[in-house]
């Protein structure tokens, strides 16, 4: 049984929106990018590469594919960390199981729980977002960034995913006064293997943050 410790102080749920540009936020009474709009800027390019060098009809299947796998294996992660249902998650066939069970030993590293599935926000960055998670690791407080892929990735391929949650600290920190210790990404591949990454210099992935941010300012201004 997972312990749910909470936040010291409420944050509320956000009107959110989808639009051709992005996902927003309605924060007070300003519109505020999403956290993933933001960052999903800066590989808009290698996205187009690659759909071009694939097809338009072979990259949609891919995504359509890759966003069923992520959305179960997320309501997966949650409802397990939720204590929810738990036998039913150890039995019966299917990639979404098959995928929790590969990643249950690293899920199992995780505990009191201060948030799952929430919304975060900063008046300051004037962004906004859903932290999958934000609990201790091993016994350090993170925020805990949940993956599938079909083969994992390098190292430093993942360094924007560090950015995200990079800001998902940064907005904790600016609701509750307290700091993370670290930042991790727990992803599983389509094979079931594992790959655990956890990052502690938090303030140079708030500086790229700072950077998307402005690039992606100067974008919008620009239109």
């Amino acid at each position: 049984m997972f312990n749910h410790v909470g936040p010291p102080v409420e944050i509320p749920e956000l009107e959110s929106r989808t639009l051709e540009n992005g996902r927003f936020y309605k924060l007070e009474s300003v519109w505020v990018p999403s956290v993933t709009t933001v960052i999903g800027h800066q590989s808009k390019a290698g996205i187009l590469e690659w759909q071009k060098r694939v097809g338009f009809h072979e990259a949609e299947k891919i995504r359509m594919k890759s966003s069923w796998r992520g959305t179960k294996y997320h309501n997966h992660v949650e409802k397990y960390l939720r204590n929810e249902n738990v036998e039913a998650h150890q039995k019966g066939e299917g990639l979404t199981n098959y995928l929790f069970r590969a990643a249950r030993k690293d899920l199992d590293r995780i505990s009191d729980i201060h948030l799952i599935e929430a919304p975060l926000y900063s008046s300051k960055l004037f962004l906004a977002g859903r932290v999958d998670c934000l609990a201790h690791f091993d016994n350090e407080l993170a925020v805990i960034d949940f993956k599938t892929t079909r083969e994992l990735k390098k190292p430093e391929w993942l360094e924007n995913y560090f950015v995200q949650c990079s800001a998902y600290a940064y907005m904790y920190y600016e609701h509750t006064g307290i700091e993370v210790d670290k930042l991790v990404t727990i992803s599983v591949s389509e094979a079931g293997e594992m790959q655990v990454e956890q990052r502690y210099d938090k303030e140079k992935y708030i500086n790229k943050l700072l950077d998307y941010i402005e690039e992606y300012r100067m974008f919008i201004e620009s239109r």
